[in-house]
């Protein structure tokens, strides 16, 4: 299965944000709208949502619903309040050497992958990353050297809030340091839960732990898999094998120091790379943030594709992406 993937510069939402909406958002609304339209909230109970929470965004949100056709629907998407549950697998640390790197697998399936990296200039402050629901990120970074992933947090709980990547995109508009980021990841509702790590340009960085039902909980992890403090779901535990992942990058943090090269390639491969494409949880990229050169760089197996948020190039590529292979193969 060949994948393309895009990369797409526009400092303010215009015509190219448009196009791209128009035309995913057939796909988006499908999934948006599989439970029935009475089972999303609606519009002004979204809005209200963002202004009690991310007041920042909301001029930003109005001119995205007006780009998308000012619909009900669009809009009530484009909030994220409260969106259709979904699972991802996913790996991050904190490589442990001088230079602040963060290093990142995205599991998930191909199929509902946006396959786009962006660069923008919205509210004033540059943000550079990996496209989840064409305005909210799975990973990042902006101008101020802040970089930021997530996780699933592997728990069945569904709540009312956000979808996590609105969340980091917020964060990258509105924040400059991995303490700031913490306080906010630890006040914002999110709608299921997540482990979002963070890293800035001096090096400082933490994980906050989200979840719908539970005050959030910052911790100084630097690696972060697909469980929490416990393992809860255990037959996902088992599925995704995140305690076994968690293990083997503590083991490369703790036992020796690693060069980047040997440290990146290491996600690559199994244990952390996963070929289960068939079932939703395979590795779609590896994502490296280096937040004090503000740049990024996806790799891939034999391949890689380098990003810099100062000299930011937009472009294509089409990458293979191998399918029936269950985890590990």
């Amino acid at each position: 299965m060949d994948v393309l993937w895009r990369a797409i510069s526009e400092d303010q939402p215009g015509p190219k944000w448009a196009g791209i909406f128009a035309e995913y958002w057939p796909d988006y609304q499908r999934w948006w709208s599989r439970e029935g339209d009475n089972a999303r909230p609606k519009y002004l109970e979204c809005r209200r949502a963002l202004e009690t929470h991310m007041p920042e965004l909301v001029p930003l949100y109005d001119k995205l619903c007006e780009l998308a056709g000012g619909g009900d629907q669009q809009a009530r998407f484009l909030s994220f309040y409260c969106p259709p549950p979904y699972l991802s697998g996913c790996s991050q640390a904190i490589w442990p050497g001088a230079q602040p790197v963060m290093v990142r697998n995205y599991d998930y399936s191909p199929q509902a992958f946006d396959s786009l990296i962006v660069r923008t200039n919205w509210l004033d402050r540059a943000v550079m990353g990996t496209s989840d629901g064409l305005w909210g990120l799975v990973d990042g970074c902006n101008d101020s050297g802040l970089a930021i992933s997530l996780t699933f947090g592997g728990r069945r709980v569904v709540g009312e809030g956000f979808g996590v990547p609105i969340i980091l995109r917020y964060v990258l508009q509105t924040c400059k340091t991995a303490e700031e980021a913490g306080e906010v990841l630890a006040r914002v509702p999110t709608h299921m839960s997540y482990n979002v790590t963070v890293v800035d340009a001096k090096r400082r960085y933490m994980t906050v732990m989200m979840a719908p039902d539970r005050p959030a909980v910052i911790t100084h992890a630097a690696v972060a898999t697909n469980h929490q403090e416990n393992v809860e779901w255990v037959s996902h535990a088992r599925f995704t094998a995140t305690v076994e992942r968690e293990r083997y990058l503590l083991q490369r943090l703790t036992l020796h120091r690693e060069t980047q090269e040997k440290f990146i390639n290491a996600f690559l491969k199994p244990p952390l790379y996963s070929t289960a494409f068939s079932a939703g949880f395979g590795t779609l990229y590896t994502a490296v943030y280096r937040p004090r050169k503000r740049e990024m760089t996806i790799h891939w197996p034999g391949a890689k594709w380098n990003f810099s948020l100062k000299a930011f190039v937009e472009g294509s590529r089409v990458i293979a992406v191998p399918e029936n292979n269950p985890i590990g193969a």
